[in-house]
């Protein structure tokens, strides 16, 4: 996949941060950020999926500080993460590790329902739109941005050929629409009172496609 990775960390736009390139100087710790999330993606992103649940860009919450799509710094750090090892390292200079609720109520579903092996988080814009000066916040990709990262996607289903993709919340499903990507169905965004028809929707979807074979007691909480 290095031509992937190499689209991937080439990307560079007013207002947007790429995680796998760009260091956050208020949070990142030196030589801890961009290399590292790297690392973690690349260990994400290396199995057989069954899945590419796909959300709509990447949040100042979540795969900002972890280099991982709908995956927060503090479910790395607690090991709940597949293939993904902190080896006791952190990435960020803050007191606690990022927490994203959206994250923690999706990778909880994936345990109980066995897909967390098989499954890659993505985003329809794989990098972190914001308002301009204020990387702490989260904004909606333009329809230029958005047409700009349509290559990187693309790369990624290229590696993953056949693996159906299934958009998180009608945003994302929106804007997978407008790249031309075709999606196996979409589950309820968890965000916004979402949490429980998320978790039906994966437990559904894991269903039809026979995934639901081995399930864990795996809990995660907060």
């Amino acid at each position: 996949m290095n031509g992937f990775f190499k689209l991937l960390q080439s990307y560079s736009s007013p207002n947007v941060f790429n995680p796998w390139t760009d260091t956050d100087e208020q949070f990142d710790i030196p030589g801890q950020g961009p290399a590292k999330r790297l690392e973690r993606l690349k260990a994400h992103l290396a199995c057989e999926p069954l899945v590419v649940l796909t959300g709509e860009a990447v949040g100042h919450l979540g795969a900002r500080r972890s280099g991982i799509a709908f995956t927060s710094e503090r479910l790395i750090c607690e090991g709940a993460i597949p293939r993904v090892s902190t080896q006791g390292q952190r990435i960020t200079s803050r007191r606690l590790p990022f927490s994203e609720p959206s994250a923690t109520i999706i990778w909880g579903a994936l345990h109980l329902h066995g897909l967390a092996d098989r499954a890659i988080l993505w985003n329809a814009f794989a990098w972190h739109p914001h308002d301009p000066g204020d990387g702490q916040t989260n904004r909606t990709p333009t329809a230029g941005e958005l047409d700009a990262g349509k290559e990187v996607f693309r790369a990624l289903l290229s590696h993953f050929h056949g693996v159906p993709v299934v958009a998180v919340g009608r945003t994302s499903e929106g804007l997978l629409s407008k790249l031309g990507i075709a999606t196996d169905g979409s589950i309820r965004h968890p965000a916004n009172g979402g949490a429980s028809e998320c978790r039906l929707g994966i437990a559904d979807w894991a269903q039809r496609t026979d995934a639901l074979s081995t399930s864990t007691d795996f809990s995660l909480t907060g």
